[in-house]
């Protein structure tokens, strides 16, 4: 009788984790509210019109979304539709160059053994330490000299070189590829290039999931180089495009058009997270253990 007491004690949480479940599932719940405000308020004020916008906030969608979506895409100055395909080029191509790159490059550096290692592993490193901006004007200037201004090969093709990208998939490797299974490979008569491909790759499949979605990411969004270097309304990439409606003029402005553009703009996004969650939690949290 004794016993049987203990262990439903035992198995009964107590009041005070009771109450401290009960305020963590508050906060997540106030922080999650917090983070989905901006997306519904985003969406609510696509569905309005210019002159309700300006009255202020309002909780309820507006009648005015097939509306605003055709103004968006039928602006001839904005073509919202190509600068959507043009983000989708330089975001993928982007993503596959940099995570297959960096990759490549981690795996040299984790396999092999040669006198400048460690010198070529921190000096990677150092470049992350580069902004973007301190770089910009010698990177315009040199793709001004090669006559690639108002292309979106200097948008792609750069981005082989992701030190991020690179110290992420070394870490990952150091814990998650023993160098036996590339040595076995080896013995097996496998190349290097054959090896990385069929063995490395599936093994850094989560980690290299990872990084292409950031990676696609943060070059969808990217507006600072894109803006210097393309002109032609034929090549700019959507967040070119979004400033361009910011920035008319105040009888051309149309606040209900910009938010239906943000809300195009932001959907791919939305989608990408949502099919490749998975990926993110898995990858981050066994690169964060294994490294």
């Amino acid at each position: 009788m004794a016993e049987t007491k203990l262990r439903v004690n035992a198995e009964k949480p107590s009041v005070g984790l009771v109450l401290r479940r009960i305020f963590s599932y508050f906060v997540l719940i106030l922080l999650t509210v917090m983070c989905l405000f901006w997306f519904y308020l985003l969406f609510v004020n696509s569905t309005r019109s210019h002159a309700a916008i300006s009255l202020g906030f309002s909780v309820l969608p507006g009648n005015r979304l097939l509306t605003n979506l055709k103004n968006a895409l039928a602006t001839e100055d904005i073509p919202i539709l190509r600068g959507m395909l043009n983000s989708l080029i330089v975001a993928g191509g982007s993503a596959f160059l940099s995570v297959y790159f960096s990759a490549l490059t981690a795996y040299a550096v984790h396999v092999y053994s040669f006198r400048l290692k460690k010198f070529a592993y921190y000096f990677i490193l150092m470049i992350m330490m580069i902004p973007t901006q301190v770089s910009a004007l010698g990177f315009l200037r040199m793709i001004t000299k090669m006559h690639l201004m108002n292309s979106l090969i200097p948008l792609i093709v750069p981005t082989i070189a992701a030190p991020m990208t690179f110290f992420f998939l070394i870490q990952y490797m150091e814990g998650g590829l023993p160098l036996e299974v590339v040595e076995a490979a080896r013995i097996d008569g496998s190349g290097e290039f054959a090896t990385f491909n069929r063995i490395v790759l599936p093994i850094m499949k989560p980690a290299c999931a990872v990084q292409a979605i950031f990676t696609f990411v943060a070059n969808w969004n990217n507006y600072f180089i894109p803006n210097l270097l393309l002109s032609n309304k034929e090549v700019k990439t959507l967040p070119v495009m979004i400033y361009m409606l910011r920035s008319a003029d105040f009888l051309k402005f149309d606040m209900a058009k910009v938010y239906m553009t943000i809300t195009i703009a932001i959907l791919p996004v939305i989608i990408v997270y949502l099919l490749l969650s998975k990926y993110i939690v898995r990858g981050v949290a066994l690169g964060s253990v294994k490294g």
